[in-house]
């Protein structure tokens, strides 16, 4: 996992509950990295997974909520960075159409050892999408959050129902409808 995803986690949990927690979830998880992250580094996902389930103890707040609100953070940070991949879109809908086929290509020329997780799209009209989202890390709560971000920044909203095709969430239906 990208060095980026865990230094742009940290400052988000830095700015949601203070540099103690931040420490106290670092020393906590054990981490091989010792939570010493680079934008450009590789890390193994199993330190973000222990990251995550010792902020969910520590704040009593779900690991699925918690990727809610880190993806709406990224997203900005996304916008921010690399506004040349949301800025050639027009339409919520049409934008998470790309996902695959366009923004992960792009991800891919600036970091090229990331694993992404795949959309395979079944159905796209004009205001709806169905589309499977297929991935290892089973992050499929930090893939709705920046779906939800992508709408509100469009000044747009939609229904999003998420259907797991399997138990562990490594394989999950997303079925979007535009409001």
């Amino acid at each position: 996992m990208k060095g980026i995803v865990f230094t742009e986690f940290l400052e988000l949990v830095e700015q949601k509950f203070g540099l103690e927690v931040v420490d106290d979830i670092i020393e906590k998880s054990n981490l091989p990295s010792q939570g010493v992250y680079t934008s450009i580094g590789t890390y193994d996902f199993s330190e973000m997974l222990s990251l995550l389930t010792h902020l969910s103890e520590s704040t009593k707040i779900s690991i699925d909520d918690l990727l809610l609100v880190y993806a709406e953070h990224f997203f900005a940070v996304l916008a921010t960075s690399y506004p040349g991949l949301i800025e050639q879109y027009n339409d919520p809908i049409e934008m998470l159409a790309s996902i695959e086929n366009h923004i992960h290509v792009e991800v891919i020329k600036i970091y090229p050892d990331a694993e992404l997780p795949t959309f395979e799209i079944l159905e796209r009209t004009e205001n709806s999408l169905i589309m499977i989202y297929k991935s290892s890390r089973a992050m499929h709560y930090f893939g709705l959050g920046l779906m939800n971000k992508t709408f509100e920044h469009f000044n747009s909203s939609a229904e999003i129902i998420m259907k797991k095709l399997k138990e562990d969430g490594t394989q999950v239906k997303f079925i979007i409808t535009k409001n």
